[in-house]
């Protein structure tokens, strides 16, 4: 309530798009124009995991509702879905033909779905 920052993460290399916070709150996500997703402690404040695979900036990025994945959307036309804790690409969804600006998953994690310029 009184306004004050009380989380600072710097270490991208460009500015930020979107920021996340994991559903038990343990971890903070962040999507930014370098092209990468980064995974961080959200006590510890150190990053854990840099998730770097995208041709294009990061638009956004969105926890699964068990925070075990991560969903990122990019400009290079694709989402894909990230294991939180090896940073390993699990999968690249393709299809769009514009800037992917956003990737959410369902509230079962079962799903993901994804909000491009192309309109679809």
């Amino acid at each position: 309530t009184s306004g004050e920052c009380l989380l600072r993460l710097g270490g991208h290399e460009d500015f930020l798009y979107s920021a996340v916070f994991s559903p038990d709150g343990a971890l903070v996500a962040t999507a930014s124009k370098d092209g990468t997703a980064k995974i961080w402690s959200a006590i510890s404040r150190e990053c854990l995991l840099t998730l770097g695979g995208h041709g294009g900036s990061v638009r956004s990025v969105a926890f699964s509702p068990d925070s075990a994945s991560v969903a990122t959307a990019s400009d290079d036309e694709t989402a894909k879905i990230w294991s939180a804790t090896s940073g390993e690409c699990l999968l690249t969804l393709g299809g769009h033909e514009g800037s992917v600006f956003s990737a959410v998953f369902s509230p079962d994690g079962a799903s993901v779905a994804t909000a491009s310029q192309d309109g679809m």
